[in-house]
């Protein structure tokens, strides 16, 4: 992801930083609102959620017994206008339409959501121009530590090697392979100088033929409540090396979105990744 070249905003140390949330009323909007409101150096300042959600209307810390006094609205504008940051995991097509009401309002954002076209990926890069954005498909430190760790061993192994990407989630989840799998075969294609457009297999099904040694492979999974497991396979001749990554809980998610929304005070525009954040790059 392209670096800002931006220079920092100034900040005051003492402030608490004020913090919208998407889809407020969801599994992942309940985490961020609690970890928002367990983190001394935050406030939320905005909840949102879809036109028709029965959550309108309602105190966004009602699910936990405390009045935050931040109502669920689905008007964006009233949802955003007291914010400096935007926490979003929900769908392209809402975040986009979030994306343009931060631009104008001069909201920054820190986008966790997956599924993204090209065409939708080249438009958040153009708002990025004018507002500071942290955009990947996982927060998680540890997935974006495993990223790290996957270039390594792409590069270490670049020949001799079948590469495969297994992930697993709960039923719920509407696209596949997962963005988190997605962004492991980017890393992977370009530790190897390839284009994962490409070298990438999705399906198998019937007579494939012998594996293609330069194809990177991808399988997935759905079922009951599992969070998110991934593991990249690395198959050669007498042996072969996994690294996996395991969530338990959507926790690591919510923390990693804090993280995010520090370092984004420190940015006037741009579009940022977690490797950013952690100073991975």
């Amino acid at each position: 992801m392209t670096e800002s070249t931006s220079t920092p905003t100034s900040n005051s140390a003492s402030a608490p930083r004020r913090v919208a949330i998407a889809g407020a009323s969801g599994r992942m909007g309940h985490m961020l609102i609690e970890a928002v409101r367990n983190a001394p150096d935050l406030r939320l300042a905005g909840a949102l959620d879809i036109a028709g959600s029965p959550a309108l209307g309602a105190d966004a810390g009602a699910f936990l017994g405390f009045d935050s006094g931040v109502s669920i609205v689905s008007d964006l504008r009233a949802g955003l206008k007291d914010a400096q940051v935007l926490i979003d995991f929900t769908r392209p097509e809402g975040t986009l339409a979030h994306l343009a009401v931060c631009r104008e309002l001069g909201v920054q954002a820190v986008i966790g959501t997956t599924g993204f076209s090209d065409a939708q990926k080249a438009e958040i890069a153009e708002i990025a121009k004018d507002i500071a954005i942290m955009m990947a498909p996982n927060m998680s430190v540890g997935v974006n530590v495993t990223f790290k760790l996957l270039e390594m061993a792409a590069k270490a192994m670049a020949t001799g090697y079948d590469i495969e990407i297994i992930e697993a989630h709960h039923r719920h989840k509407v696209d596949a392979p997962s963005g988190t799998a997605l962004k492991m075969g980017e890393v992977i294609a370009d530790a190897l100088g390839r284009d994962l457009k490409d070298c990438a297999v999705y399906a198998r099904e019937g007579i494939t033929g012998e594996r293609d040694p330069s194809t990177i492979g991808f399988s997935a999974i759905r079922g009951g409540d599992i969070v998110g497991d991934h593991t990249v396979l690395f198959a050669g001749t007498g042996e072969r090396i996994e690294i996996t990554h395991k969530s338990s809980s959507r926790v690591t998610y919510a923390q990693g979105s804090l993280r995010a929304v520090r370092f984004l005070a420190g940015q006037r525009a741009g579009l940022f990744d977690m490797y950013d954040v952690l100073g991975l790059r």
